[in-house]
């Protein structure tokens, strides 16, 4: 759906805008975070009771986000580690704020997958927590099934929020996802067998800067 292209984007969000944040790459089969944010990023496993607790240790270590990049059906693992260590409630009582993402490209599995969500973030009393929609129209421009599900409602009532992500040429972005660079190594270097061309990394600066200006509009999450 375009989970770990938002995750990297956030990442390069937070380093532009001077915001302190970790990252933890959970995505065993892509590794996305890894590859591009070494620096800033070390592996999780959420299978693991004990390796999925950096993400509560990370945001108690310092003052920071915690970025984390989920795998696809995680749904079951990230559900237990939340459950059984009672992780809504504890991180209110701790006073982190948490912010589900749920990347769609509005076709009939990502909204049921929706709805799962709406249900799990809805165990917590913790009001302050963010749910955000990201419309990826790198992947669709068709949005109907999301706009029309019960899921978004249920996040409307509980004031939920929505952006688009916007589109990069897909070329461009196949040759950013095959170098493993950073978003910024990709727009500014111009030496190395995988750089982009003059072109794509004005597309590439082009497009960064439009989903700066849609995380922008999410004060409240950051």
């Amino acid at each position: 759906m375009g989970k770990s292209v938002l995750a990297r984007v956030l990442c390069q969000y937070c380093i532009d805008g001077g915001l302190p944040f970790a990252a933890l790459d959970a995505d065993r089969s892509h590794g996305a975070l890894l590859r591009s944010y070494a620096e800033y990023t070390r592996p999780c496993d959420l299978d693991s009771f004990s390796s999925a607790d950096q993400i509560i240790d990370r945001a108690l270590g310092a003052e920071r986000q915690v970025i984390v990049d989920l795998p696809a059906q995680i749904a079951q693992s990230l559900s237990k580690w939340l459950e059984g260590s009672d992780v809504l409630n504890f991180a209110e009582e701790l006073g982190i704020k948490l912010a589900f993402w749920h990347v769609t490209d509005g076709g009939y599995d990502s909204v049921n997958l929706l709805e799962s969500m709406v249900d799990l973030q809805g165990g917590g009393n913790n009001r302050a927590n963010s749910v955000v929609v990201v419309k990826n129209h790198g992947r669709s421009d068709f949005f109907d099934q999301v706009d029309e599900s019960s899921a978004w409602k249920r996040l409307q009532a509980r004031g939920g929020h929505c952006i688009e992500l916007p589109a990069l040429d897909s070329r461009t972005m196949y040759s950013i996802d095959r170098s493993g660079m950073s978003f910024w190594a990709a727009i500014n270097e111009n030496q190395g067998r995988h750089s982009l061309s003059t072109m794509e990394r004005r597309r590439a600066a082009l497009w960064l800067q439009a989903c700066y200006d849609r995380l922008d509009n999410l004060n409240s999450v950051f």
